[in-house]
């Protein structure tokens, strides 16, 4: 931490904030609104305050390590891509034929020594100083409360530690922690994680869970807590492939967990599979709040930490925020390890505002009718991969992935009703569109076929609207989008009385203008702005039931309650609290305008 420190001040990428600001609310407001910007600073706060328990830490809180695509490949020593190249030549290693090949293969296969963890017996770093008994306190750490209607304060980027219950595999998650009291945090893992799977055994054998959490230490660490490896493979050895050097480990003071020996912070603790606690709401990722579920509890026996700790936090919601550049690395450097189960892959995309598992574009090399159909089945059946919930495919001949204008046209303009596939899997456990959780509607969309011909004439917005408006009394506003394509999308904003697809069956006597139609609340969003509109929709539409391909071709991302068959608990959205924004607005912290507020609905303005 202190080298990443040093090398964003030697880039003048670090912004130093000695102001003292509230761990609630104003310290991660600020840090969200920062990532957002298209050149994103470190934030290293200085003076994080507590006004409501009157505390002042002496611990200062660093946020947005990945502050954008050049510092994310300071933190991995070289472009992703590189990284990418390398485990390709391990996955297409062959039998050497002859003295060079031999060599070359040599010196990839010694490569692989600094890959696995190195275990020492003595003390690290983040061991010089040891709270055990009755001196832990969870409210010695900086940890935030990032939103106004979070549940409590949460340690946002926590490296998990666990191990099975026979000791045998170990693994690092990335789970969002609820701090309860001064000595028991509520741990998050979802149901279709690791470290949940691990739970699961020691809840079977009726066994307390050793776990432990890092905090800080190289970044990298905290990136590979997120990584989709397989079952059973640590992901701490793609730390030791990426940086060419094996990650250094120590062994727990109250349990056999071996964490980084140079990790800022450590919180030891054991997780009762007879406690569960209510844990959340929460902001989230996926820009809104998850709902109140029951999670296990663990207790503390032991908080170490170096003498001049940094508490590393991470701020997520509505897009972009860090984990843009973070999914930027794993995108890439995942790449040749999709391309295993499908070979005809060439490359793939997972835009931020799809929040990644809503989206993901991929360019294939077609050999067969049906090929791209096929791919997608083995997506929805890989690791992670399977919680993705809308795919579409193009050809080898497609626009580069990231244009975006460009790739829509293309694919606009070749899809026909044979296009897509419907089809039913597992989604993340924060979905919150699907029906039923944890089970939901997938999209395939299949763009690689040649150009179709226009089948609609295009009239202007405000023409259209007037044909439309009289329609049904819950229309309010349109807009269209592409229309110089065979299949033109006008979005229309409804004020929802009924179910959409009500005002969908209605609209089908103007096939004649209209193709593909999306619907969104009147609320909370603006027609003006697709970057947030296309966040809207992938998050709220189940394939299943809100996807209509008949006369016209539909989409339903509207809020969903009973009147849809909905009975799940519709999440709200996550917004900044604006007395907060104005205070440090007059702290002279942020410097940003109204318009940038707006672009991204920071502050609930419609």
């Amino acid at each position: 931490m202190e080298n990443f420190i040093n090398l964003t001040r030697s880039l003048s990428r670090l912004k130093i904030i000695d102001e003292p600001l509230d761990v609630n609310l104003e310290i991660p407001h600020l840090a969200y609104i920062e990532i957002k910007k298209e050149k994103p600073d470190v934030l290293l706060f200085t003076n994080p305050i507590n006004r409501e328990k009157n505390i002042k830490y002496p611990i200062p809180v660093l946020m947005n390590a990945f502050a954008g695509f050049d510092i994310t490949e300071k933190i991995f020593g070289r472009h992703p891509d590189e990284i990418a190249a390398e485990i390709e030549k391990f996955l297409h290693l062959k039998l050497p034929e002859n003295l060079k090949e031999k060599l070359s293969a040599l010196g990839l296969l010694f490569r692989l020594k600094s890959v696995f963890p190195k275990r020492t017996n003595k003390k690290g770093k983040c061991q010089e100083v040891v709270i055990t008994g009755n001196q832990i306190d969870l409210d010695q750490l900086p940890i935030l409360k990032t939103w106004e209607k979070d549940g409590g304060r949460f340690i946002t980027a926590g490296q998990v530690y666990t191990k099975s219950l026979d000791g045998k595999l170990n693994n690092l998650g990335l789970y969002r922690i609820q701090q309860i009291n001064k000595n028991q945090l509520i741990m998050h893992w979802q149901v279709h994680k690791d470290a949940s799977h691990f739970f699961d055994q020691y809840y079977k054998a009726k066994k307390k869970m050793p776990v432990a959490i890092a905090i800080g230490g190289d970044p990298l660490y905290t990136w590979c807590g997120q990584a989709p490896l397989p079952y059973g493979l640590f992901e701490l050895l793609l730390y030791g492939f990426i940086k060419n050097q094996n990650p250094r480990l120590v062994k727990c003071i109250t349990n056999d967990i071996y964490v980084p020996e140079d990790a800022d912070i450590i919180i030891e603790g054991e997780v009762d599979p007879t406690d569960f606690r209510p844990e959340g709401p929460f902001g989230d990722h996926t820009g809104y709040y998850t709902p109140v579920e029951n999670f296990p509890v663990l207790t503390v026996k032991a908080i170490t930490m170096k003498k001049n700790p940094v508490y590393y936090a991470t701020v997520v919601g509505k897009p972009p925020v860090e984990d843009k550049y973070m999914g930027w690395g794993t995108e890439r450097i995942f790449l040749p390890l999709l391309k295993t189960t499908t070979p005809d892959l060439i490359d793939y995309h997972m835009p931020e505002n799809g929040v990644f598992h809503n989206l993901l574009i991929a360019k294939i090399k077609p050999l067969y009718k049906g090929h791209a159909k096929q791919i997608m089945h083995a997506f929805w059946g890989v690791g992670q991969m399977s919680f993705l919930k809308h795919a579409i495919f193009v050809n080898e001949d497609a626009p580069p992935l990231t244009n975006y204008p460009e790739l829509t046209r293309y694919i606009l303009n070749r899809l026909s009703e044979k296009s897509f596939l419907i089809t039913e899997g597992i989604v993340d456990q924060l979905d919150h569109s699907s029906y039923e959780t944890l089970v939901g509607g997938k999209l395939g969309v299949d763009a690689t076929g040649k150009s179709v011909e226009k089948q609609v004439e295009v009239l202007p917005d405000k023409e259209l609207f007037e044909k439309i408006k009289n329609l049904d009394s819950d229309i309010v506003e349109l807009k269209q989008y592409m229309t110089d394509t065979a299949n033109p999308i006008t979005v229309i904003k409804v004020n929802k009385t009924k179910p959409v697809k009500e005002i969908f069956n209605k609209l089908k006597q103007f096939n004649q203008y209209i193709k593909i139609v999306v619907f969104v609340d009147n609320e909370h969003n603006d027609l003006e702005n697709p970057y947030m509109l296309v966040w809207r929709v992938t998050n709220n539409i189940d394939a299943l039931k809100d996807v209509w391909i008949e006369e016209i071709w539909g989409l339903d991302a509207t809020r969903k309650w009973e009147i849809d068959g909905y009975y799940r608990q519709w999440p709200e959205d996550v917004f900044c609290t604006p007395k907060v924004i104005e205070k440090l607005k007059e702290k002279s912290l942020i410097d940003v305008g109204d318009e940038f507020l707006k672009k991204y609905q920071i502050i609930p303005y419609l």
